[in-house]
């Protein structure tokens, strides 16, 4: 899995980087005009065996705060373009397991080795949890434990297609049309996926 899909994501990083190119530099714009510097917001995060990474997002917060370019890069996942550089570089994948803070899993009590699935696999930009929508933290592990026992490329690809979709349409709508599948619990969409 872990070659196939390295060169899936350092072929789709550079790519949507190339497609991407105006959109981040109108964000970059828009981020700076709204709020001023800085532009980026970095977070250090577990990655891959655990290991710690900074992820990179446009900043979409002040003062705790979201703020009016925020709240529309948040509803459209736009904020998240610049991990296709965190990707690049080995630290996350185009499709995975949301990346969480230490705090997060000390919080979530996700410290043990029957946990370890998550971290066997880089995080991802994009995920099934993120993408059907999973109300509790429990439904977004099972996802994360059904993509990561199914994997393959076609579910990748499906995934990212949802993603481009929330782009357009916004997150909630998408969702909306997933859980509309009639797909009610987590354990019901994760096979559907599969």
């Amino acid at each position: 899995m872990s070659t196939a899909k390295r060169a899936f994501d350092l072929a789709g990083a550079c790519a949507g980087l190339l497609v991407f190119t105006p959109v981040i530099a109108s964000i970059a714009v828009a981020v700076l005009i709204d709020d001023g510097v800085p532009i980026l917001f970095r977070q250090t995060r577990l990655g891959r065996q655990r290991r710690l990474f900074s992820i990179l997002k446009f900043r979409t917060m002040r003062e705790g705060r979201v703020t009016r370019v925020g709240r529309v890069l948040r509803a459209t996942g736009l904020d998240e373009l610049p991990q296709f550089v965190n990707i690049l570089r080995g630290e996350m994948s185009a499709v995975g397991p949301r990346p969480l803070t230490e705090g997060d899993v000390r919080r979530l009590g996700w410290t043990g080795r029957e946990f370890d699935f998550r971290w066997d696999h880089r995080p991802g930009l994009t995920g099934l949890a993120q993408i059907v929508g999973a109300p509790t933290m429990q439904e977004a592990l099972e996802l994360d434990r059904a993509y990561v026992s199914r994997w393959n490329p076609l579910l990748d690809c499906v995934l990212i297609a949802l993603s481009f979709a929330v782009n357009v349409f916004g997150k909630s709508r998408v969702q909306w049309c997933v859980r509309r599948s009639g797909f009610q619990t987590a354990r019901d969409r994760a096979r559907s996926f599969s």
